[in-house]
């Protein structure tokens, strides 16, 4: 927990503090009084009997009382001085900048290991270490520029790095973001994102707390964490975008099964956000964009007005807009039109987009967001497009963007280029507190995946139909490693996965016996290789006992082979079902089209168990090949609802048999309401 001492601290003492404001102690000191901290204010530095004006104490046994510590010096140092401050100061905040800790060396972590059990006993707050401080309404503890002026009605911004959170925040500035909070934790040995986000999420007060939070995120240490109060700061209102860096997983690639390929500690992440009603984003331009959107009125459907005065941009933005799912919705009321047109320059085309000339003027401008906002029932928001080419002055248009933004009761999201041209204007705008996006594309993109990036899931796990004695007693009784038919079997029974007839023969006259019980034709697979067809393992529509006999001696003839499955034969759609355990995320469940397509076309979504039918439907939809199961040109389709109940069932039988560390049912065929697993692995490791 961030204690208050950290967030409002009455003292502050900078630990190394220096007349260079070169140096980190130097420049974080500068910005603590040109930020006009309100609280006293003190310094340690052995060297010098005054600091940028503060008196300096050569040692902090002389020091007062002092509610949070900033520590810039080495490494080493930093133990001694923590227990100092926490055991003899009363110290209950402590902000280490200084590096040379876990991200180095053994030493390093070492050192780390017992700061964090030291503010531990003392009940204190730890930032960092390795990181550039926070900046509150209190205090801008930060080594670094800029340092934003604080809006409540602004964005907190968390971020594992400090390089990255200037230059995020280098990036949202100029956009017109604003920054109600920002924490660099750096190597966060005892409070990370995680730990600021539930600090967040358990003093929110709907009255006065922003909604909006921007994470950059390098380690998820705490998943649940994560996903429990991101989730209810989601459901209390707030928005929350977050970029998660360094998330491959290259050991993943060498794993024996389709699964085992993909899903990467990123497809963890992926389902993780999805769960949570994260917006994932990769790159800090992206990041700050999103920020933006959030900051604007909320969009209620996916239909958007292009107001614009130049037609390039708006082809861009509609062809982004329409790539992503949100719609440009031709203008119906001919009267509601034709009263538009009269209002503006001949030549001009209200189809939308509407395109009101580069001679549009402030009028135009405001009779087209009118009747956008008020007549046409097509739209949902608007996109207003308005440069300069610098032959005439602007500042009217953007005068009464500036006001339609706050009166409109649908949101405006402003496109103005120009940022050379009328950089004064804009500027001005900005200064009114409204956001900026200056390239139409990026936010073409950003609402597309706000939109795309549904709420927190609710489902309670289901358990119908799943009898939890007999999962537990199964997975107990298994051997390690990849199981054999039967338990695979016994295991999708009990959890009612629906599953092709099958029988494991190991002789001819078996082959034959099977074949005559299935009834013909029949399917015949090698069991023992892993990628069956890889080694020509499977063979289709068996109809006649001397192919039975032929195909059976040639199967277990493949090297490794142990015998061979008779199946009945099925028919329908390919899907791909599958699922890998993930240390301290739990089961991530891939679902996508099956075959050889799924390692062609990798196009799986991903969601983290258990799941509800809510949340495996989305997975379902949110695939490329979607059309494919709906139905595409003749084809029959899947019945969704069905697909999505052997999800939800796969998903429950993985929350009790967590030692099921790889599974795959490929191709698990969809023909109208018949879905049937025909293939499948499981690797179990206790």
């Amino acid at each position: 927990m961030l204690t208050q001492e950290l967030i409002w601290p009455k003292s502050i003492v900078v630990i190394g503090a220096s007349n260079d404001i070169r140096k980190p102690g130097g420049k974080l000191l500068k910005n603590l009084i040109d930020n006009n901290y309100q609280g006293q204010l003190y310094v340690v530095n052995p060297r010098s009997e005054e600091v940028l004006g503060i008196k300096a104490y050569p040692e902090v046994e002389q020091l007062p009382k002092v509610e949070t510590a900033v520590l810039a010096i080495p490494a080493t140092l930093c133990p001694d001085v923590v227990l100092q401050l926490c055991r003899d100061k009363n110290t209950r905040g402590i902000i280490i900048i200084s590096a040379g800790f876990s991200e180095i060396s053994e030493d390093g972590r070492k050192l780390e290991q017992n700061i964090v059990s030291i503010v531990n006993r003392y009940e204190a707050s730890l930032i960092g270490p390795n990181c550039i401080g926070i900046i509150t309404p209190a205090h801008a503890s930060v080594f670094t520029t800029p340092v934003p002026p604080l809006d409540q009605k602004g964005c907190d911004f968390i971020s594992s790095s400090g390089a990255t959170a200037v230059f995020i925040m280098e990036s949202g500035i100029p956009k017109g973001l604003h920054f109600a909070s920002v924490f660099s934790v750096g190597n966060s040995a005892q409070l990370g994102v995680e730990e600021v986000l539930e600090f967040m999420d358990e003093v929110f007060d709907p009255a006065i707390s922003t909604r909006v939070k921007l994470l950059y995120i390098e380690t998820i240490q705490n998943p649940d964490k994560l996903l429990k109060h991101a989730s209810s700061l989601i459901r209390k209102g707030c928005k929350i975008a977050a970029i998660k860096a360094g998330s491959s997983d290259a050991g993943s690639r060498a794993a024996a099964s389709h699964t085992g390929a993909m899903a990467s500690s990123d497809s963890a992440v992926e389902a993780l956000f999805r769960k949570a009603g994260i917006v994932r984003c990769y790159g800090r331009e992206e990041l700050t964009t999103i920020g933006c959107v959030f900051m604007c009125k909320e969009m209620k459907g996916k239909r958007m007005a292009i107001i614009t005065h130049a037609g390039g941009p708006a082809v861009m933005l509609t062809d982004a807009l329409e790539a992503g799912g949100l719609k440009i919705p031709q203008i119906q009321d001919s009267s509601q039109k034709q009263a538009l047109t009269e209002k503006l320059f001949l030549g001009s085309s209200v189809e939308n987009p509407i395109d009101f000339l580069a001679t549009g003027n402030a009028e135009q401008l405001g009779a087209i967001i009118d009747a956008c906002d008020n007549d046409f029932q097509e739209v949902d928001g608007m996109a207003v497009i308005y440069g300069s080419p610098g032959l005439f002055p602007v500042s009217d248009v953007y005068e009464l963007l500036n006001q339609k933004m706050h009166t409109c009761k649908k949101p405006i999201f402003p496109i103005l280029p120009s940022i050379i041209n009328v950089k004064e204007e804009l500027a001005y705008f900005v200064d009114k507190g409204n956001v900026n996006f200056s390239d139409e594309v990026l936010l073409g993109r950003a609402l597309t995946k706000v939109a795309s990036t549904a709420k927190p899931h609710t489902d309670d796990i289901f358990l119908d139909g799943i009898d939890i004695a007999e999962i537990r007693r199964i997975i107990d009784e298994a051997e390690d490693g990849y199981q054999p038919p039967t338990v695979i079997h016994r295991l999708f029974d009990v959890v009612g996965i629906p599953r092709v007839q099958e029988i494991v023969v190991s002789t001819k006259k078996e082959a034959l016996k099977a074949a005559r019980s299935l009834g013909c034709p029949v399917a015949m697979k090698v069991i023992g290789p892993l990628h069956k067809t890889d080694v020509d393992g499977v063979v289709l529509n068996v109809h006649e006992e001397e192919m039975m006999a032929s195909e059976f001696e040639r199967l277990m003839n493949i090297p490794n082979a142990e015998a061979v499955l008779v199946a009945e034969m099925a028919s329908g759609t390919e899907l791909f079902l599958g699922a890998k355990y993930e240390e301290r995320f739990g089961h991530v469940v891939l679902c996508g089209m099956g075959g050889i397509m799924v390692e062609l076309l990798k196009d799986v979504t991903s969601g983290l168990a258990p799941l509800g039918f809510s949340e495996a439907v989305s997975m379902i939809q949110n695939l490329k090949s979607y059309p494919l199961i709906k139905g595409y040109r003749g084809h029959g389709g899947i019945n969704e609802q069905r697909f999505a109940e052997v999800i939800v069932r796969l998903s429950s039988m993985l929350r009790f048999a967590v030692e099921i560390k790889e599974l795959d049912i490929n191709p698990l065929l969809g023909s109208g309401d018949q879905i049937l697993a025909v293939d499948a692995r499981i690797r179990i490791e206790k």
